[in-house]
């Protein structure tokens, strides 16, 4: 059974840092690509960050240069550095993996809880 559970996330100040953990079981996450997706209230889930099989890495123009995304095979854990966080980065923060349809990328397994991070001075 698979399961993703995201931690690390918490209250910090304008400008903070945070960095989220995603721990997989029942699967192996360096053969898919992992995305980090977050959903502010009222908003609908987005996409920020993607980590793909090969290593490549995708960010939304939102986050690009702020938020890097990384994971360890070995721990088969999936991560996602926040540096220089703004109010705007308030939200749930999930990891899913996505797979590729004809429709475009979609998101692979069931959302975990997430984890939450507010931005707040």
């Amino acid at each position: 059974q698979v399961q993703l559970v995201e931690s690390g996330g918490g209250l910090v100040q304008p400008g903070g840092s945070l960095r989220l953990s995603c721990a997989a079981s029942g699967i192996t996450i360096s053969i898919y690509a992992m995305g980090w997706y977050r959903q502010a209230p009222e908003k609908e889930r987005e996409l920020v960050a993607t980590i793909h099989s090969d290593g490549s890495l995708d960010y939304a123009a939102s986050v690009k240069g702020r938020f890097t995304i990384s994971r360890d095979n070995a721990r088969n854990t999936a991560y996602l550095q926040l540096n220089s966080l703004k109010p705007e980065d308030t939200a749930v923060y999930y990891c899913n993996a996505r797979v590729p349809l004809t429709t475009g990328w979609v998101p692979l397994w069931s959302w975990g809880q997430g984890t939450q991070v507010t931005v707040s001075s």
